[in-house]
């Protein structure tokens, strides 16, 4: 007899949530079954694109739909807080789109709820799921390349966006740092740990919200991290871990799936053999599934744990920089 196919629900079919539909398509035991949109053509649209068979014109329709088993919240963050109680207290599951929520405060407040309601929550951090992320973390805690004593993460890219598009909207939630930079917050977390002390530079655009901005975290025995990110230069997406005996090489975007090496110091090198599956958002899409087949309020790979360790670095690191959102107080 097969397995019960847990049922998603889709919060705001955009850009991000077609992505992580094409890796849901490969999980095994789950089903693409509702779509919810403010714009009823969007949501009939999506799915047919996805062959959902629920297609609703409104999120309250969509959180009250009996069959749905959990929803996954890809609206702009700005949104997630809202947007993540309305579906727990509808008594659904959720897996939201990261940054979980603008604020700590708001995050606690989602968590809360989660306990409240007995239900899981999980915020959709996909890059800690990935092989090439997971293994590296791996080569580092068995001293493969010694201690670390410098990792550098870049993720930048030249937005063509207008400056009343979300990427530079302070309204929406606007700046590198919520949208990209943490990526590069997470990666000094998950391979490093909490830092000692950190800095942080904004470049601030004429839109008051961060355009670039510049992060360096100290770690003890003279360990840095060195962080950027940015919507108006297109560096390379890369990132380095360097031990005292060679480092961990991250191909460029190396927050998808993708390949890594390590590069001793006379300068042989060591290709890592990974496989991957899927387009790589059906790692986090598996792991919803089985916490919620388990009974599970949350996971043990993306805890709640490490959401309020991430959303605290990034509300230290707004304070640091001057990045306010008047909606969003710290």
């Amino acid at each position: 007899m097969a397995a019960r196919k847990i049922k998603w629900g889709i919060l705001g079919p955009g850009w991000i949530a077609r992505k992580f539909c094409a890796g849901l398509k490969v999980v095994d035991d789950a089903e693409i079954f509702a779509v919810g949109s403010r714009n009823i053509d969007n949501a009939k649209k999506f799915a047919g694109e996805f062959n959902a068979k629920k297609a609703y014109g409104s999120y309250e329709e969509l959180v009250k739909d009996p069959d749905v088993d959990v929803i996954y919240v890809a609206t702009p963050h700005i949104l997630h807080f809202e947007h993540t109680l309305l579906c727990l207290d509808n008594g659904k599951h959720v897996l939201c789109e990261k940054p979980f929520a603008m604020n700590g405060k708001e995050v606690r407040g989602m968590i809360a709820k989660a306990k409240e309601k007995n239900l899981f929550l999980m915020e959709a951090m996909w890059s800690k799921f990935l092989p090439n992320v997971i293994k590296a973390k791996g080569i580092i805690d068995s001293g493969e390349i010694g201690k670390v004593k410098l990792l550098t993460a870049y993720f930048s890219v030249k937005s063509d966006y207008p400056l009343e598009h979300r990427q530079f909207n302070k309204d929406l939630g606007g700046g590198s740092l919520l949208d990209i930079g943490i990526y590069n917050v997470f990666l000094s977390l998950f391979l490093l740990g909490k830092p000692e002390s950190f800095k942080a530079i904004a470049g601030m655009g004429v839109t008051d919200v961060d355009f670039s901005i510049g992060i360096l975290f100290k770690y003890k025995d003279e360990a840095l991290s060195v962080l950027f990110s940015s919507f108006i230069a297109a560096s390379d997406v890369v990132a380095e871990v360097h031990g005292e005996t060679g480092k961990i090489v991250f191909e460029h975007l190396w927050f998808c799936p993708g390949n890594i090496k390590i590069v001793r110091p006379n300068g042989e090198v060591i290709p890592v053999p990974l496989q991957f599956k899927g387009n790589g958002y059906n790692y986090e899409a598996e792991e919803v599934v089985k916490c919620i087949k388990e009974g599970k309020t949350q996971s043990e790979i993306m805890s709640w744990g490490n959401s309020l360790e991430l959303i605290d670095m990034l509300d230290s690191i707004r304070k640091e920089a001057g990045i306010i959102y008047p909606k969003h107080d710290l």
